[in-house]
């Protein structure tokens, strides 16, 4: 999920974690060779969309985790089936491929593995974290203000004989269920990897894709959850599929340049399922306003990743990561400020979700005011970007030194 920066001789690579290269961006003129199911091509410059698209995800879904927020009002899921928890990953496994599956063509595959192991032990290390810092933050609210009992389930309230549970992702607690499933899918990346250079992405889509449609005639197929007795709220064996979809999609843009091939027809034919996701999703009632949708309530799980939320965030995705525009819009003033939260997605989802549990417990202490919304909401933001800041310093020195 996170990228940082590597000198590459005389062009800059935008990379994740381990130093994969990200593609030249559309509107970009290079000369490109031939590839494989590597994706590998000439020269490369950064493409900053990836990394501002999960920028703006990671951004709204900390505002979607405080309900009392008034600006959850115009974040992706009120004009679409799909939100935010989509892009990111979708854009996990578009990461993964740049940082990981490329790699096993280039090094030795015990190195690359070793990586992956590294990284799903530090999404673990921070999973932990957020599952420490929430429960002892509740337990330790509770005896000064009165907090709801849906802050926390029952079972982590009341005592502890059961942490071990969270330890070990038995149990996962509302709002700390997105890393488990990233630290799975993550986890059977490696043979995904062998498996796709064996046969290429069309097999491996269409058994991924037929494990997605037998969860969604079946939803019981999941992962236990202590806490819940449906499962996982992320059922893997569903989202396994938008996250397979990212790794092709990387490995198809290693083929045109960095830029998903643009068609007209299927340009159109997104923006149209785009328009009508709007006109499903959008909260009329809440806004005073007739409601037009044309139909009644459309199946959208999202525990089983329905095929409305699908189509939903694949022709978004599609839609910006064949845009120059995006790519225009990505280079600017905003579009670097959300690149910047992009390339520490771990660390900024983390601080988010700590933000988000104070804001939620400070709004039900102390009122929902417009004072209390605007401090909570500038305070949220300011630390954000201050973390972010001083890593991305960090990481300029640490280039630095390796150049050097």
């Amino acid at each position: 999920m996170t990228s940082c920066v590597q000198a590459g001789g005389p062009h800059m690579a935008i990379t994740p974690p381990d130093g994969a290269e990200v593609p030249r961006p559309a509107g970009v003129s290079a000369p490109t060779s031939g590839a494989g199911v590597t994706g590998v091509s000439a020269p490369r410059v950064r493409d900053h969309r990836v990394d501002a698209l999960r920028g703006v995800a990671l951004l709204m879904m900390c505002i979607d985790h405080i309900p009392q927020d008034v600006l959850n009002r115009f974040t992706m899921r009120n004009v679409g089936f799909a939100d935010a928890a989509e892009v990111f990953v979708l854009l996990a496994g578009y990461a993964s491929w740049l940082a990981y599956g490329r790699a096993f063509s280039r090094q030795p595959w015990q190195g690359v593995v070793e990586r992956i192991v590294r990284r799903c032990g530090r999404l673990y290390v921070f999973q932990t974290l957020m599952a420490v810092v929430t429960i002892a933050t509740i337990r330790l609210w509770r005896q000064y203000w009165p907090v709801p009992v849906d802050f926390l389930e029952p079972e982590l309230a009341h005592g502890l004989d059961s942490l071990w549970r969270v330890m070990l992702l038995q149990a996962l607690p509302g709002n700390l269920n997105i890393l488990p499933l990233y630290i799975v899918l993550l986890g059977v990346f490696a043979p995904l990897c062998w498996v796709l250079r064996l046969v290429g992405p069309w097999p491996v889509l269409a058994a991924s894709g037929a494990l997605w449609a037998v969860v969604n005639f079946d939803p019981s197929l999941n992962f236990p959850n202590w806490l819940d007795p449906d499962g996982w709220y992320f059922d893997p064996l569903a989202w396994q599929f938008l996250f397979v979809l990212g790794a092709c999609a990387s490995i198809l843009a290693g083929r045109h340049g960095g830029s998903l091939p643009r068609w007209r027809v299927l340009a159109a034919a997104c923006w149209a399922y785009l328009v009508f996701s709007a006109v499903e999703s959008f909260p009329w009632m809440d806004w005073g306003l007739p409601d037009v949708r044309p139909m009644a309530t459309p199946w959208t799980d999202k525990m089983v990743l329905s095929p409305l939320r699908l189509l939903d965030v694949l022709c978004l995705f599609y839609l910006v990561q064949s845009s120059t525009l995006a790519t225009r819009w990505a280079q600017g003033r905003v579009g670097q400020l959300m690149a910047m939260f992009g390339r520490h997605s771990l660390e900024v989802f983390t601080l988010g979700t700590i933000i988000d549990l104070y804001g939620r417990l400070v709004f039900t202490s102390f009122g929902v005011g417009w004072g209390m919304q605007v401090a909570i909401n500038v305070v949220g933001f300011a630390l954000l970007w201050g973390m972010t800041r001083e890593l991305d310093r960090r990481r300029a020195l640490a280039r630095a030194a390796r150049r050097a």
